[in-house]
This record gives structure tokens, sequence and C-alpha cells, in this order.
């Protein structure tokens, strides 16, 4: 298998098991890899009435997967959220933020709140 096919296995893997785990932390899973010409979103959650804007990173440390979240990559999450909420008006009067989900081999996913704000 080569490198960049077993990268995005790892990503598909790592995004699912993120999913789950938000789930069993009581959030709701609107959208999985939503995909606008602006950049992508890898989960859209939503827990009472917050929507989140998940960015999940595999990476050995927690430090590395936030640090892995770079200023270009939060603006194409920005425009791609954008994109979103202003299609889908059901979550007009929602707050929303940014998270982040760092999953590390052999560990618990981490969940940053807030990851960063525009």
């Amino acid at each position: 298998m080569n490198d960049r096919l077993a990268r995005h296995k790892k990503g598909l893997w790592s995004e699912a098991l993120a999913a789950v785990f938000l789930m069993t932390k009581g959030y709701s899973v609107q959208a999985k890899r939503y995909k606008t010409k602006h950049g992508e979103i890898d989960l859209i959650v939503t827990k009472g009435k917050t929507i989140a804007f998940v960015e999940v990173k595999a990476r050995e440390s927690y430090t590395d997967g936030v640090e892995a979240i770079s200023p270009r990559a939060q603006q194409r999450i920005q425009d791609a959220a954008q994109h979103f909420m202003q299609r889908q008006t059901a979550y007009d009067d929602y707050v929303w933020r940014f998270d982040a989900v760092v999953v590390r081999t052999g560990r618990l996913p981490y969940h940053l709140k807030d990851a960063w704000r525009p």
C-alpha cells in the first residue's frame, strides 16, 4: 500500500473514531467530510444549541495535533463553515465554534473545544 493511500485510510479511521467519541459525549453528528469549493470540514456536530465544526488530526501527541491546524487550514474551515451556515437555516439560532479532536495511537481521542476563533 502506498503512503498516500495509507494516510487516507488512517484519516478516515481517525474521523470515524472521533465521531463515535463525540457521540459518547452527547454530540449528534450532522455531517461528515462536508466539502465546499472553499475547503472541507471533517465533522459537523451539535449539542444543545451549539454547532461545532471539527478538525480531526491523527498525531502522536496532542501538541503535534493542535499545531498541525495551520492558520491557512483554519481559514479554509471557517470559509466552509460560513458556506454551511448560509445554506442550513435550521441552525440560525445556534452558537458556533471551531473544535479539534486529536486521535493518538493507544489513547482516547482528545477533544479541544473552541480550538481557535476567527
